[in-house]
């Protein structure tokens, strides 16, 4: 017999059941509310995990990977002369199964000894309440009554996450206790920070229905010898009492209520309502709960749950000849919703953070939700560029406000070089997908703090009275152009350079992990990314110079400095120079203070400026870094990715200057090359062939980021390459790189290569008995194949941007719809209909491919198209490429298409 599946899709083709998963600890979930400011959750098939609001408000003891080994969420069952069975407790794999949806859980447990079947369902609602609700049904499943008494319980932690090692008895001493007729309230004192004790705002709570006692403390449930594991009260079958102040105050709080003892009748059922949350006051707790306090207020708010996520997940709905790849599209297309609302942190695997998201995150996760509603986005958008610093640098971490920004959580002062390339990505979809042009025009202020000339250089004088907004010499906040933010950030980055005359890496790129070459590093890999937006920002002003009808655009007059076609030359041949003009012209000149003044600017110049900034860009990487080896009579050719901080290559042999041992290839490094236009046809091609030699793994079939440096570390690179290799940013399978590796091919026209990478994206993933995480693509898989850091990663966005805009090729350009497929054969059904539901231009369009003859992408052409059965409008670009003018998306729509 086959063996079975790690789990099964159920007919919604998005909810999935799993026997495999509950031999698991470590596996989880995600619960959540529909916004950053509601609880959030981690929940195993044991209901291990934790539940929190912020990082302030903990409503359970911060749990990490390891933590999810120990039980959470508890429903205990006594039977008197049989023991105690239980919701965490092991049994047989046959025994017991979870049943997982967006966004809810459920797990029955079967206890044959006993014929008794618990079944646990939890989730959040979705109605604002800061509550998460479970519900437990005790079925009888033998032919005789059982006779048990029952008990919940959930532990309640109640501060913050620092408090997790920090002071945790000191902090439990602040606990008031309330045994209410509900269950248990506590309410801390005070939050306890010494660099500022404030008075708590938040209460905390589990209460449930028809309780008929608690036991409200570690000491009146646990007892001095139990657990968790193995609570007195329960096995001992005490019997709750009220407790005194003394008993009750200052101690670490359970949530424990017992209900009355019960006699189920052979095949009869009883369900126990619990919830745990977090208020402002006691009154509010009990308003709260009284929304779900029965069997028949859980069932209608479990329905509104279910009903807003599968909205949620139906924004964009892929049809292939796979339907288990299109179920698991399903989970991809809502991580990029979950990452808005846990940010980078709040799930076990993502025990670094504190909250929140960084500058990368922020742009990245906007691309998945400007294919859905980019009208939503569009102050997002605006509201980001405020980040944005005068020397091309930016703010690190994003506020809870619209528009704020603060400088690293960590108080660190870096700045990462890769950041400047993102907003350009992401305001060009944006504009592809709606045709806002005027989005370009619209103010935004610019970020002040105390850091200067992207941090060489430190403002004594500021002070937090300044505020974080740029002003001018006359104290005036200057406000700019969204697209005079764009030109800050890569005309300032083209001069930063190092002496390869390639942009330094400073703190590091978008590989974290290359944080150790701030003096000489640099990154090849991104000043090919710069020099594709350089051209791409020249074709958009051109474009909007015709949309707009307009031939000069407005900027600060320092700006002209970095515009070396409208002032004095600078010698792109000479690094020294560039920098010189960039630390000694332009960063004196915008430092601590603008002008002013304003200037008109050609549209023609500066995008004459631009593309020959780019071009020159693309000339050098060609002519200076590509890579030859030869390993087995081969010759194979990439390029090189990286200078390190003794500014020696960082790619290619023992052979190549500088580089000792094996052979060394990074992904990113190519990556880039393919993306941003800069390698020919021929040089990916090489590139592609020398991928699939150095970085595809033979056993797993997926791309590694990098070949193993054995190294045991590399302190002129970054602390990625002390990890163990196959482990994050040293050598793992990083979804991300993938993703983008894919799309870059996609872009080029090698549609089978691209095929080829996300399909191995997709079997590490499905392949849940070695990755271990359920649907959905995590951060990367380790040489093992597990995957790591699931749910919240920035690949998931860019997944559903490459599964759209490339494979079934639905995309905007400067606002009208075009259609370019590039479907292999095999993502045909049996008919050979492959098709996407999605928006465009405000209106839902499934957009439907025949392919009678299953053809393979790069063989059919578009011969007809039909909108709705009828005959439309629409302009050939290529033999598989059309387009269709915005103005004639007037409605929901049909369009089918038939290939041959």
């Amino acid at each position: 017999m086959p063996a079975e599946p790690f789990y099964t899709y159920l007919p919604d083709g998005v909810s999935f059941t799993s026997k495999q998963a509950v031999s698991l600890k470590t596996i989880y979930a995600p619960l959540c509310g529909v916004d950053a400011l509601s609880i959030k959750s981690a929940i195993t098939p044991f209901l291990s995990g934790d539940i929190k609001q912020d990082k302030f408000h903990y409503l359970t003891k911060p749990a990490s990977r390891e933590d999810l080994r120990f039980p959470l969420r508890e429903f205990f069952v006594f039977i008197k002369d049989k023991g105690v069975f239980n919701l965490f407790q092991e049994t047989s794999i046959n025994s017991v199964s979870v049943e997982i949806g967006p966004l809810w859980h459920k797990l029955k447990r079967v206890h044959k000894a006993v014929g008794l079947e618990i079944s646990a369902i939890n989730f959040i609602p979705v109605t604002g309440e800061n509550v998460e609700l479970m519900q437990v049904t005790v079925r009888n499943i033998s032919k005789k009554p059982v006779k048990f008494t029952p008990t919940a319980a959930i532990p309640l932690f109640g501060r913050s996450l620092a408090n997790k090692h920090d002071h945790e008895h000191v902090t439990a001493l602040l606990n008031r206790v309330r045994q209410t007729p509900e269950g248990v309230l506590l309410w801390p004192s005070m939050a306890f920070n010494e660099e500022g004790h404030k008075k708590a705002q938040a209460v905390y709570y589990v209460y449930g229905c028809d309780v008929i006692g608690s036991f409200p403390t570690v000491d009146s449930f646990y007892g001095d010898g139990g657990s968790m594991l193995r609570p007195a009260a329960v096995f001992e079958n005490h019997k709750p009492v009220v407790l005194g102040p003394q008993a009750l105050n200052g101690k670490e709080v359970v949530g424990a209520l017992r209900f009355k003892e019960t006699i189920l009748k052979a095949g009869a059922s009883q369900s126990y309502i619990a919830a745990v949350g977090i208020e402002t006051d006691e009154a509010q707790t009990k308003k709260t709960f009284s929304r779900f306090n029965s069997v028949e207020k859980f069932a209608q708010a479990l329905e509104a749950n279910k009903k807003y996520w599968s909205d949620k997940i139906s924004s964009i709905v892929f049809h292939s000849g796979d339907e288990n790849f299109n179920s698991w599209m399903r989970w991809v297309t809502l991580q990029p919703v979950l990452r808005r609302i846990f940010g980078c942190s709040f799930l076990p695997d993502h025990d670094y953070g504190k909250g929140g998201r960084g500058w990368r995150d922020i742009w990245q996760d906007l691309l998945s939700l400007i294919l859905i509603e980019p009208h939503l986005v569009r102050q997002d958008l605006i509201n980001n560029c405020a980040g944005i610093r005068i020397d091309g640098s930016n703010a690190t971490i994003i506020g809870t406000k619209p528009g704020e920004f603060l400088a690293d959580r960590n108080a660190i002062t870096r700045v990462w070089m890769d950041h400047g390339a993102w907003p350009f990505l992401t305001l060009q979809l944006y504009i592809d997908q709606s045709g806002d042009f005027d989005i370009l025009l619209h103010k935004q202020h610019y970020f002040r703090d105390p850091q200067l000339s992207r941090t060489h250089d430190k403002d004594i004088g500021w002070v937090s009275q300044y505020g974080n907004k740029l002003l001018d010499k006359k104290g005036q906040v200057y406000e700019g152009s969204v697209l005079e933010h764009l030109l800050v950030q890569h005309l300032t980055q083209f001069f930063n350079v190092g002496e390869h005359n390639i942009i330094n890496l400073e703190s590091a790129d978008w590989n974290d992990g290359l944080d150790m070459a701030r003096a000489r590093g640099e990154s090849v890999a991104f000043t090919s990314f710069y020099g594709g937006n350089l051209i791409g920002l020249a074709d958009l002003l051109e474009d909007m110079a015709v949309a707009k009808r307009m031939d000069k655009v407005r900027v600060f007059r320092e700006l002209m400095v970095l515009l070396d076609t409208l002032s004095e030359k600078v010698n792109y041949d000479d690094y020294q120079a560039k920098r010189n003009h960039l630390f000694g012209k332009y960063f004196p000149r915008v430092q601590p203070a603008l002008s002013g003044d304003m200037v008109e600017l050609s549209i023609k110049e500066v995008v004459r400026d631009l593309r020959s900034k780019g071009q020159w860009i693309f000339a050098h990487i060609r002519r200076q870094e590509k890579v030859q080896v030869k390993e087995g009579g081969k010759t194979f050719e990439w390029f090189n990715g990286y200078y390190d901080n003794k500014a020696r290559r960082v790619e290619g042999t023992s052979s190549t200057p500088g580089v000792d041992g094996g052979i060394r290839m990074t992904l990113t490094g190519q990556v880039f090359s393919i993306m941003s236009g800069m390698a020919s046809k021929e040089e990916v091609e090489k590139v592609i062939n020398s991928v699939d030699h150095f970085l595809k793994d033979k056993k797993l079939g997926g791309y590694r980021l990098n070949t193993d440096f054995g190294l045991p570390h590399y302190l002129d690179l970054g602390r990625a390459f002390g990890f163990a290799y196959g482990t994050k940013e040293n050598g793992a399978f990083f979804s991300h790189m993938n993703v983008m590796y894919a799309a870059g091919l996609y872009q080029r026209g090698f549609a089978r290569e691209g095929f080829k990478v996300l399909q191995s994206i997709y079997r590490m993933a499905s392949d849940g008995e070695r990755s271990k995480i359920y649907p959905g693509i995590p951060e990367y898989f380790d040489s093992e194949g597990r995957g790591m850091y699931h749910y919240l990663t920035g690949s998931a966005s860019w997944l559903v941007l490459t599964q759209l805009t490339h494979v079934f090729g639905v995309r905007g350009s400067r606002g009208d719809l075009l259609l370019a497929p590039q479907l292999v054969k095999e993502e045909f059904n049996k008919k050979g209909i492959a098709s996407v539901t999605c928006q465009f231009a405000g209106k839902r369009l499934t957009v439907e491919y025949h392919n009678p003859q299953k053809l393979d992408a790069g063989q059919y052409a578009i011969k007809e198209v039909l909108a709705d059965g009828k005959s439309t409008a629409f302009k050939h670009l290529a033999q598989d490429k059309i387009s269709m003018p915005r103005a004639s998306i007037t409605k929901d729509a049909l369009i089918k298409i038939t290939l041959g």
